[in-house]
C-alpha cells in the first residue's frame, strides 16, 4: 500500500485511533511478492497481526490452518453490510456458515472490446456477447474476417477457467465439495472449440503458453477483447489514448448463471488476539461505507460494503461515452448481483488450476483429444484435493 496509499490509509487509522484513544494501531506494509509465503511463517512464528490484510487465496491458507476468529460467529449482523457475493467469499468448505474475514474492496468482471475491430468484423458494438457459447462464435467470426491482422482474445486457460465451464452450468464440485466433477461433455465441447479457435487465428499463438502483455496489444489495436477488468480501461486511457477512444464497455460475459466472478481483498482476525474487540472494530471501521468509498475514489476498486457501493458516484454514466466512466457504474451494477458460484472455488488452487491448464494446453495444440484432456485433468485435480485432505 504504500508509499501510493500511505495518506489514505494513515488517515483511516488516525481517525479510528481519534474515536477510540485508547487504542493503538501499528500498520505494517508488506510488499506484494512471497506475501503468502510470509503470512505462513508469521502464523506459525505467533506472529501473526491482529488484523490481516487477505486475498481469496491467503485467506485460505490460514483459514484451512485455523488461524483466523469466525466473524459470523462474532458479529452475524454484519452479513448485511456487504454485498453477498464479497460476503460468501470468505467461507471455508465444510465449515457451514462461519466467515473468516471482513470483505475489504472488490473488482467485478466487465466486458472491454474495440469497438472499430468489432465493426471492422462485421460485428455489431452494441450487441456484445452474453454468454460463453457466443462470446466464441463472435471470436470465430472475428478471426474469419481479420486477415489475420488481429486476433480476437488472449487464449489464457489459467485465465478462463474455471469461470468459463461454470458460466456454461458445468459442475466443477460434488455437492459436498469433496471432489471435483468437471469431466462432462460440455467440458470436453468447451476444449474443442478453444482448439479450433486456436487453429483459425482466434487467439496470438504465443498467447496459450506464455503471458503476453495484453495491454500492448489491445493498445496496438492487435486484439479485440481487453482484459474484464475496469481498472485495464484506466490504463488503456493513460497509455494508448487513440485506442481508448474505441474502446466500448458492457457487462461480462455470464452464460447459465447469470452471475460474474468478483476478485476480493478482506481483513482476517488472528483467532487467538489478545485485542478481539478492538481487532474487530477496526476491521469493520476499515471496510465501513465511507472509507471504503474515499478509497475507491484513489483507486481503481470497488466497494464490497453495500452502502459504499450505493453511492452516486458508482451509479454515474455520464453522457454514456466515457469509457472509464461508464465500466465504474457496469462494474457497480454487474455486483449487485455477484455471486460465488461464479467465483473459484477455495478448492480450485493455483496447483489445481496449473494441472488442469497443462492438459488442456496439450488439447488445444492438437498433442491430445480433448476427451482425453479433461478426464486426465479431473484426475489430477482430485489427486491434489485428496492430498491437501490429508495435511
Amino acid at each position: 500500500m504504500k508509499p501510493t496509499f500511505t495518506a489514505y490509509v494513515q488517515g483511516v487509522i488516525d481517525a479510528f485511533e481519534a474515536k477510540y484513544p485508547e487504542v493503538k494501531v501499528k500498520w505494517e506494509d508488506v510488499p506484494g511478492d512471497g506475501y503468502n509465503e510470509k503470512l505462513v511463517a508469521d502464523a506459525q512464528a505467533g506472529a501473526l497481526p491482529d488484523v490481516v490484510n487477505l486475498s481469496t487465496d491467503s485467506f485460505q491458507l490460514l483459514g484451512d490452518r485455523g488461524m483466523l476468529a469466525d466473524v459470523a460467529k462474532l458479529d452475524g449482523a454484519a452479513a448485511k453490510e456487504y454485498v453477498p457475493g464479497a460476503w460468501e467469499q470468505f467461507k471455508l468448505p465444510g465449515k457451514g456458515d462461519s466467515v473468516y474475514a471482513y470483505p475489504w474492496y472488490v473488482t467485478p468482471e466487465i466486458l472491454t472490446y474495440n469497438r472499430e475491430l468489432f465493426e471492422s468484423a462485421g460485428l455489431d458494438p452494441a450487441q456484445p456477447p452474453t454468454s460463453v457459447e457466443q462470446f466464441f462464435d463472435y471470436a470465430e467470426q472475428i478471426a474469419a474476417r481479420s486477415g489475420g491482422r488481429y486476433s480476437a482474445f488472449m487464449a489464457d486457460p489459467k485465465g478462463r477457467l474455471p469461470g468459463d465451464w461454470q458460466k456454461m452450468g458445468i459442475p466443477i464440485l460434488s455437492e459436498k465439495q469433496d471432489r471435483f466433477t468437471f469431466d462432462t461433455d460440455k467440458a470436453v465441447a468447451w476444449v474443442e472449440r478453444m482448439k479450433d479457435l486456436y487453429a483459425k487465428g482466434a487467439m496470438p499463438k504465443e498467447s496459450l503458453l506464455k503471458s503476453d502483455d495484453i495491454n500492448q496489444l489491445y493498445g496496438g489495436g492487435k486484439i479485440v477483447f481487453g482484459p474484464g477488468s475496469p481498472g485495464f480501461v484506466k490504463d488503456i486511457k493513460q497509455n494508448a489514448p487513440q485506442v481508448y477512444a474505441k474502446t466500448q464497455v458492457a457487462g461480462a460475459v455470464t452464460g447459465t448463471l447469470g452471475h460474474i466472478g468478483i476478485y476480493a481483498q478482506s481483513l482476517g482476525i488472528k483467532k487467538d488476539t489478545k485485542h478481539l474487540d478492538a481487532a474487530a472494530e477496526f476491521a469493520k471501521w476499515v471496510t465501513n461505507g465511507p472509507n471504503q468509498v474515499e478509497f475507491s475514489r484513489k483507486a481503481t476498486i470497488y466497494p464490497s460494503n453495500a452502502r459504499g457501493l450505493a453511492d452516486p458516484f458508482f451509479s454515474d454514466k455520464g453522457d454514456g461515452k466515457d469509457a472509464e466512466t461508464l465500466a465504474r457504474a457496469v462494474g457497480a451494477d454487474q455486483l449487485k448481483t455477484a455471486a460465488l458460484d461464479a467465483n473459484t472455488p477455495v478448492q480450485w488452487t493455483n496447483q489445481v488450476g496449473d494441472a488442469v491448464v497443462r492438459e488442456v494446453q496439450k488439447a488445444i495444440k492438437g498433442e491430445q483429444d480433448a476427451r482425453t484432456a479433461v478426464k486426465k485433468a479431473e484426475e489430477a485435480a482430485n489427486r491434489l484435493l485428496a492430498d491437501a485432505a490429508r495435511k
